[in-house]
């Protein structure tokens, strides 16, 4: 009887852990302004700055075409650093990397790129994307209280922790793990400065650490949504 009883339990508790997942991302996703609504925006474009180190400015546009393709472009004195994901491929241009012509990507790059062309975050609509989740309990970030989830991406290790507030269902923060100049790094996102256009929320300020370090931060000036945008910029 003891060892049913166990099995019982932990049955249980499994499965309010999985109900506990889908209740903060059902909640988080209706305080970003609700998966639909995202889902009906036709394209966005972002402009501000990307902030290396602390001290180094370097303006930054973002263009996307929602669920099918997004530009990044970053003037670093004079010279741009690219990176393109266009509907299942993807390419990249950084003189700094010795990468001097438009060159194709693939892997966990090209995932990355590929979760950056959804206005919703990965966790909004993670079923429709195969990606699986799994609640992780509650933790402090910076005196904040928040449930964690964790996403694990379909076809794809790279598992992502989320920091959402137990009070308003902000996200806070997220954690990857990521491999760098052949380094394997923890690379820390935390969001402020939250705004809403039309009707659906965005972090207008990211900031990252890697290794519990400074690295960069990206602060948008302006979104615009629905705005037209030569899909020819996409092409390789």
């Amino acid at each position: 009887m003891k060892k049913i009883l166990t099995a019982l339990f932990s049955i249980a508790v499994l499965s309010a852990a999985g109900q506990t997942a889908d209740e903060v991302i059902q909640k988080y996703s209706a305080n970003m302004g609700g998966l639909e609504a995202f889902n009906k925006i036709t394209s966005a474009k972002m402009t501000g700055n990307l902030v290396y180190q602390g001290n180094m400015n370097f303006p930054l546009v973002t263009q996307i075409v929602n669920n099918k393709a997004v530009r990044t472009e970053v003037d670093v004195m004079g010279q741009q650093v690219i990176q393109v994901y266009n509907n299942g491929t993807g390419w990249k241009v950084n003189p700094f990397d010795g990468v001097t012509e438009p060159t194709e990507i693939t892997g966990t790059e090209l995932n990355d790129y590929k979760s950056q062309a959804s206005l919703a975050n990965n966790l909004m609509d993670y079923k429709a994307r195969g990606n699986k989740v799994e609640f992780k309990g509650e933790e402090a970030v910076e005196g904040v209280k928040c449930f964690v989830i964790e996403l694990t991406p379909a076809g794809d290790n790279a598992v992502t922790r989320y920091f959402i507030s137990t009070s308003d269902y902000t996200l806070i923060k997220s954690v990857r793990k990521r491999v760098m100049q052949e380094q394997e790094v923890e690379v820390e996102t935390f969001y402020s400065d939250f705004k809403e256009i039309n009707g659906v929320k965005f972090a207008m300020m990211s900031d990252q650490k890697i290794n519990g370090q400074p690295f960069q931060s990206v602060k948008f000036d302006k979104i615009e949504l629905n705005v037209p945008i030569d899909e020819a910029i996409f092409k390789m």
